[in-house]
């Protein structure tokens, strides 16, 4: 849902980089998060752009925010927002083994995803390799967490060697 990036104030807020497409529905006052695997309830909420200054109930002073500098604020799978169909969450993709459509060949694993603004792509880390994947129709035929693969289908020259 969010990065911290720092602490905001004097009373414990939190400035983070927001990461989710739902962040006036995420940041709520009374919704529970987790940072560093501790649970937290949000009091309040300022959305700014692409932060958001987050107030937990149980952080009341700079110091202790400051503790939280780069954690990721989090929130539990089954209170994550339903995609639609063919949509899926970084956590989802990220981990993923990527099979060639065509030939079955194993290129690798998806490691970090990169946002353009016109389209995502997929870091995909290879045992000698790493190969930049174009999240698009024509090169990503499909995606399947449950099965642990993304298959795709490389453009000309997005392979080495290729």
């Amino acid at each position: 849902m969010a990065q911290v990036l720092a602490a905001h104030g004097i009373c414990g807020e939190l400035k983070c980089r927001v990461i989710t497409d739902f962040p006036k529905r995420r940041f709520k006052a009374g919704n529970s998060v987790t940072l560093k695997g501790e649970r937290h309830v949000i009091q309040s909420a300022r959305v700014q752009g692409d932060t958001v200054l987050l107030k937990l109930q149980d952080i009341a002073d700079r110091t202790v925010a400051q503790t939280y500098r780069g954690a990721v604020v989090e929130v539990a799978t089954q209170d994550a927002v339903r995609l639609p169909r063919g949509q899926f969450y970084w956590h989802q993709v990220i981990g993923l083994r990527v099979e060639h459509a065509t030939t079955g060949e194993l290129l690798g694993q998806v490691s970090d995803i990169i946002e353009t603004g016109a389209n995502d792509v997929y870091v995909v880390k290879g045992e000698h390799r790493e190969i930049l994947v174009p999240a698009i129709k024509d090169v990503v035929k499909q995606i399947d967490p449950s099965a642990g693969r993304m298959l795709i289908e490389p453009l000309p020259g997005m392979l080495p060697g290729g």
